[in-house]
């Protein structure tokens, strides 16, 4: 008899089950099942497994959430005569919407390569020009241009697609319909993802948005967004709030993730949090070497800060600039205003402090920096010089404006996952 072969996708709910005795009785009446190849310690919670099947060939079985391992198995094999469709997709493909420099399709991306699957971005769509550069240049293989108007994009002239991607801008609704819902979407970004999926039927959407969408106007603004998605295009749907700094980055970064299934769904669980042991601060992603002395402040600067702060404790604001401790993470990063100033930390690696560009002053002798676009780069999860080609400015901009990769990767995997056990449940995902 062949031995089972496992591949095992890291959840965290582990158990030990042992067979029931009827469990038992029909493992004697099938020889190709050996319970001790299968039971110790199996993760049973969105599994999948690889076991042999009547004909001593490995089978793939996906396991429905709180199912009976034993019982799933057993059921492979009984099927396995009737030829039903056992293997795992080759291929999702997925269309990425206010792409920007695309870092939920990577995020997707890199959790189904961990699956076994590839991915395949038939459209892409971002306005900015700059941000489109970057993208090009990290998606050099795709044969469409990502440069495009969303609310002037045809969606019948999309190519068909399974899981849709958006992180798409917040704006204000009406909420003058009774019911909230499609109608009273229109003349927001919102509608032209509400739109797009309304004509494609996607199997599976992943949206992502600031965390204050959870109580823009009092709540009502996500209640319009969840009433389109569920009771106009039929979709089941789930919501949570994530902190980024709990998925392995450096930032504190709390975003909303609406996720839905066209059928299916019913397994679906968001990633649980990184034991302690295992989450990153900022000294993790400081640049190795020493950095350019031009990412330190000069002493003009420096002393406008200390005054801008200080102006603004004397009438009971927070406002001004942070100096972050090593071992914390670094506070939510956001493209203009104070943003890389309320991120600055000490680092006395640098002794070179000749002034090479125009600035007031000196380069300061405390060692106060701003991060760097690297850094910054690190903050978001991206490989390093995702952005690199491009002037500092843009570079910051994008970081700001981008999402945490590693949080979109965890939430993917989740969502792959419930796709495999509703492909297994239901053939139409086969």
């Amino acid at each position: 008899m062949a031995t089972a072969q496992m591949l095992q996708i890291p959840f965290p709910e582990f158990t030990t089950i042992a067979p029931t005795k009827s469990e038992q009785s029909e493992i004697s009446k099938n020889p190709c099942i050996s319970a001790k190849n299968v039971v110790p310690l199996q993760p049973i919670n969105c599994s999948t497994i690889f076991m042999p099947n009547s004909t001593n060939n490995i089978s793939t079985v996906i396991l429905p959430k709180n199912s009976s391992m034993i019982a799933s198995i057993l059921n492979s094999s009984q099927q396995s005569h009737q030829a039903l469709p056992h293997t795992l997709p080759r291929t999702i493909r997925v269309v990425d919407l206010f792409a920007g420099v695309g870092g939920i399709r990577l995020g997707f991306a890199q959790a189904a390569k961990e699956i076994g699957i590839t991915t395949d971005c038939v459209f892409s769509c971002e306005i900015d020009d700059w941000a489109c550069k970057t993208y090009r240049k990290n998606f050099p293989n795709d044969t469409h241009d990502p440069k495009c108007d969303i609310t002037a994009v045809d969606a019948k002239a999309i190519p068909d697609f399974d899981v849709l991607l958006a992180g798409f801008p917040c704006q204000a609704f009406s909420i003058a319909g009774k019911r909230g819902g499609f109608e009273d979407t229109r003349g927001t970004l919102f509608f032209d993802v509400a739109r797009i999926i309304k004509e494609k039927q996607p199997k599976v959407f992943l949206l992502e948005n600031v965390k204050g969408l959870t109580n823009h106007r009092s709540g009502k603004t996500l209640q319009v967004i969840l009433n389109t998605l569920r009771e106009d295009l039929g979709y089941t749907v789930f919501y949570k709030v994530l902190n980024a700094k709990e998925y392995g980055v450096a930032q504190l970064r709390e975003r909303i993730y609406i996720v839905g299934f066209k059928t299916g769904g019913k397994g679906f669980e968001y990633p649980l949090p990184l034991p302690q042991e295992e989450r990153k601060v900022i000294r993790d992603i400081i640049e190795e070497k020493p950095v350019d002395a031009r990412y330190y402040l000069s002493t003009s600067y420096l002393a406008a800060l200390k005054a801008h702060k200080a102006r603004h404790q004397a009438l009971g604001h927070g406002f001004g600039y942070e100096v972050r401790d090593l071992d914390e993470v670094a506070g939510t990063i956001v493209c203009g205003g104070m943003g890389k100033e309320r991120n600055l930390i000490v680092d006395t690696r640098q002794t070179d402090f000749t002034v090479r560009t125009h600035i007031k002053g000196e380069y300061n002798k405390e060692g106060l920096r701003k991060m760097t676009p690297l850094e910054w780069e690190r903050l978001q999860g991206f490989p390093d010089n995702w952005t690199a080609g491009i002037a500092d400015v843009h570079r910051y901009k994008q970081m700001g404006n981008s999402v945490a990769v590693p949080v979109i990767k965890a939430v993917s995997k989740h969502i792959i996952v419930e796709m495999l056990n509703s492909m297994y449940i239901n053939e139409e995902y086969s």
